[in-house]
């Protein structure tokens, strides 16, 4: 019952490890290096145990015997020999054990970022406890091949054998679990920073070393069977059906475990990538994998990490640009960079004025009239984005907005007066700030494109188009109108549900002749009604 609350703390350690990778407090890092430790001695103990006690039955029950004069005495003298070994060797590999997680430990109660050092002990901690268990192990192979030396060297042979093949697989298994046990640690060392190569056996080692233990092992004692007979050791059916019957649950209870825990410590991080992965295709680009593997499967972890910071960087920049930078261009530059040759396209300018703002802004502070400002532009760059047109820039109180580039659109004069149309909104005055504009609308063809030098680049399009809308709002004071069109506009709008109705025909300064100008009816009936988007 100890041991499996002591689990179940651990897992809830682990679910704090992956929730809290962000900054961790030393009274955390203290409880995780404690039942870290207690539960690393409780596994290591009961798998040797384990391993001794399944080598003494074994050697006594499965595998054939050869002959030897006094059989009881052998086996007694082993008996006893295996207790004062255990009972020697469980206590000098918890404290050898412990020495070698000392510094792993150590390294889980930081605050502070680990060393290179620190990580490579923590990293490096399973394959040092299993091999000081493998020593163990080989150790106690010497000393009992040698204690049947003297009733048989045949005995001594096999007995040794026995011991080794147990030692290797009771070995294989503590660093497979000591590694999987490790994980809040190796996560707590990881978060910071991850090595540039894999420090530790990677997954094909894991895969040759669940074939060793599941494959090599058993068909080794069954090649021992062999060899016993074919050196004149006498073997009866019933031995021989007991020999196979105790290999094969060999092969079948140890090789299930060895594999499961290889095929687990290689599929845990790929699961916990792909169910980041889900959240990320989600939208959740907060998402982080904890780091614990210390093979290429934790490279991919990290990886896939340092892809999500990335992510997040480009939505960051995305947002920026969607704030300084009109979106339809931002997603431009994003998708192509930064060269945005020139192109001749036919547009449609609008471009809008506050009048009189000297006066607005005469008797009011700066702070008043900035917010007046962006008030209205605060109404105004949401419809021009909701008729699918760009804002160009932002000309002191005025803005210019264009439908046709970088976005082509065949229906752009009807959308820019569609967008006009609701901005005025069935009169002059703003209804948000109070401030009175006037919108000019002219279609032409100019050059899109970069304009800029010296590192500084801003899209914006250049033509005789855009200085005539310009000219246009101007002639709204004169008007008296909120809106006024070009001839140009007006034959690419063609005869719709929208009213025109003629002005006076305007010199405007540049141009060689008259321009033809006229006012959309703000009463008529489609004032303000967008045009279908496709």
């Amino acid at each position: 019952m100890t041991a499996i609350a002591s689990r179940r703390r651990l897992r809830e350690l682990r679910r704090a490890a992956s929730s809290r990778l962000g900054g961790r407090s030393s009274k955390w890092d203290s409880a995780l290096a404690t039942l870290t430790r207690a539960l690393l001695t409780f596994v290591i103990v009961v798998a040797n145990v384990v391993g001794a006690a399944v080598v003494f039955v074994g050697a006594v029950w499965v595998l054939p015997t050869p002959p030897v004069t006094d059989l009881d005495q052998v086996r007694l003298v082993n008996l006893v020999a295996a207790g004062i070994y255990v009972l020697v060797a469980v206590p000098v590999g918890i404290v050898w054990g412990n020495l070698s997680l000392r510094g792993v430990l150590a390294a889980a109660r930081q605050s502070r970022a680990p060393t290179d050092a620190e990580r490579r002990i923590v990293l490096r901690g399973p394959v040092r406890v299993g091999l000081r268990m493998a020593f163990l192990w080989a150790l106690a192979a010497v000393v009992f091949g040698v204690l049947n030396l003297r009733y048989s060297g045949l005995l001594a042979f096999e007995v040794a054998i026995t011991v080794a093949l147990a030692g290797v697989t009771t070995s294989a298994v503590g660093y497979l679990l000591t590694e999987r046990l490790l994980r809040p640690v190796t996560a707590r060392v990881l978060q910071s920073d991850v090595p540039g190569r894999p420090e530790v056996p990677g997954v094909a080692a894991r895969a040759l070393l669940a074939w060793a233990l599941g494959t090599a092992v058993p068909v080794l004692g069954a090649m021992l069977v062999g060899l016993f007979t074919l050196v004149g050791v006498g073997i009866t059916a019933r031995e021989l059906a007991v020999t196979v019957l105790g290999l094969g649950g060999v092969a079948l209870v140890i090789g299930l475990l060895v594999t499961v825990l290889a095929a687990r410590a290689a599929a845990d991080p790929v699961l916990s990538v792909r169910d980041a992965l889900a959240r990320v295709e989600e939208g959740d680009l907060d998402v982080e994998v904890a780091v614990y593997d210390g093979t290429e499967v934790g490279l991919l972890q990290a990886g896939f990490n340092r892809m999500v910071a990335g992510l997040r960087d480009r939505d960051r920049i995305r947002e920026a640009f969607g704030t300084y930078v009109d979106p339809d261009v931002a997603d431009h530059i994003l998708a192509e960079g930064t060269s945005f040759d020139g192109e001749e396209v036919e547009v449609t300018v609008l471009f809008l004025d506050v009048r009189d703002f000297t006066g607005f802004a005469e008797g009011r502070s700066a702070t008043d009239t900035v917010a007046s400002l962006n008030a209205m532009f605060e109404r105004v760059v949401p419809i021009v984005h909701g008729h699918e047109g760009h804002v160009d820039k932002f000309v002191g109180d005025g803005l210019l907005a264009v439908f046709g580039a970088p976005r082509r659109q065949d229906d752009h004069a009807e959308r820019a007066l569609h967008a006009a149309l609701e901005i005025a909104g069935g009169g002059r005055r703003d209804s948000e700030s109070g401030l009175e504009i006037g919108i000019g609308l002219n279609t032409g063809r100019v050059l899109a494109g970069n304009v800029g030098g010296g590192g500084r680049l801003e899209f914006s399009v250049i033509g005789d188009a855009v200085n005539v809308a310009a000219r246009v709002e101007a002639c709204t004071r004169e008007s008296g109108d909120a809106i006024l069109v070009t001839e140009p506009t007006k034959q690419a709008i063609g005869d719709g549900e929208v009213e025109f109705e003629e002005r006076s025909a305007v010199e405007l300064k540049g141009k060689r002749e008259a321009v033809a100008l006229y006012a959309p009816r703000l009463d008529g009936v489609g004032v303000g009604r967008p045009p279908q988007v496709q």
